[in-house]
């Protein structure tokens, strides 16, 4: 059965959708009404969307899940979504935004975000009315920078920034969320166990530009079998987690730090800054300096 993607190209040329802004990492739809007319669908992106009127049901990746009025999904990227059914009034704020600017925007509170997601798997939230009140008050604030001319100086970091603080605020619900949530097993036997233990060391390690082997060896299991595991769960290898993390790391420390190259060589764990440097090049394109000099351009997050 042919699936619609939703990504950020395909919302950005859709003229059915209104978007109110756009960028290499983050389109943040105002309304989206015709996603009712979805009923299979592939979203490549990560995605956090408003119930503002109505609801709709459906499956993502084959489990059910029911959105209302002022509840919010909050859906990891590479999803599948099926079997949509929405009321006639049904329709949704959302942002969609790459994992780059997820990892830039949460940092170190990334591992809340992944808690939910991959873990406890808690996809919708319920707003309380001073919740209503608060993220209202950010999107008031957004549709303002909206109607600015898009010329206008430092436009686009101010709109950058209320995204963050608003996110930030979500993942503090996130928190409040996953005290009140069923704690899994812990009995190290499950897949499940593994895998929240890889993300808790992955989190919590100062050098995490290490080999699958080793942080294999830390949970007592086979690199493979950690990497069935981070796949099952996430979609992603255990190497590629690995990777994006310290991605990150390069960038905030290049880009926001003024630490030496060799400082940060070390900070991060690598040998020496022969191949520091070729790492960066290999996914960045770009030598560490030229990374560094270029922070400003960063700072709006362009594409790898």
């Amino acid at each position: 059965m042919q699936q619609d993607e939703i990504s950020l190209q395909t919302l950005t040329t859709n003229e059915a959708v209104h978007v109110g802004y756009s960028d290499n990492n983050i389109v943040i739809v105002d309304s989206i009404q015709q996603f009712a007319m979805v009923n299979d669908a592939h979203v490549s992106m990560g995605a956090i969307a408003i119930c503002t009127s109505g609801r709709v049901q459906g499956k993502m990746n084959g489990q059910p899940i029911e959105l209302r009025q002022n509840q919010v999904a909050v859906i990891p990227e590479n999803v599948v979504i099926t079997d949509l059914m929405t009321s006639p009034d049904f329709n949704i704020k959302a942002m969609f935004f790459t994992n780059k600017i997820l990892q830039s925007f949460l940092r170190e509170k990334i591992s809340v975000w992944n808690e939910v997601m991959y873990i406890q798997r808690l996809h919708v939230l319920r707003l309380s009315d001073e919740d209503i009140r608060f993220y209202t008050s950010f999107y008031d604030m957004l549709s303002l920078c909206f109607e600015k001319d898009a010329a206008t100086p430092y436009l686009s970091d101010v709109i950058l920034s209320l995204v963050r603080c608003a996110m930030l605020g979500l993942c503090g619900a996130m928190k409040q969320q996953l005290a009140g949530a069923s704690p899994l097993p812990s009995d190290g036997k499950s897949g499940s166990s593994h895998f929240q233990r890889f993300l808790h060391l992955l989190h919590s390690d100062g050098v995490k530009h290490r080999t699958v082997e080793s942080y294999a060896n830390e949970l007592c299991i086979s690199p493979k079998y950690l990497s069935v595991v981070c796949k099952k769960h996430s979609g992603k290898t255990a190497n590629e987690w690995i990777t994006e993390q310290v991605m990150e790391d390069i960038r905030y420390y290049l880009c926001q730090t003024d630490y030496s190259i060799k400082q940060i060589c070390d900070l991060l764990g690598f040998s020496n800054t022969s191949f520091f440097g070729k790492y960066v090049k290999e996914h960045f394109g770009m030598t560490p300096v030229q990374l560094r000099e270029n922070r400003l351009q960063t700072a709006n997050y362009p594409q790898n």
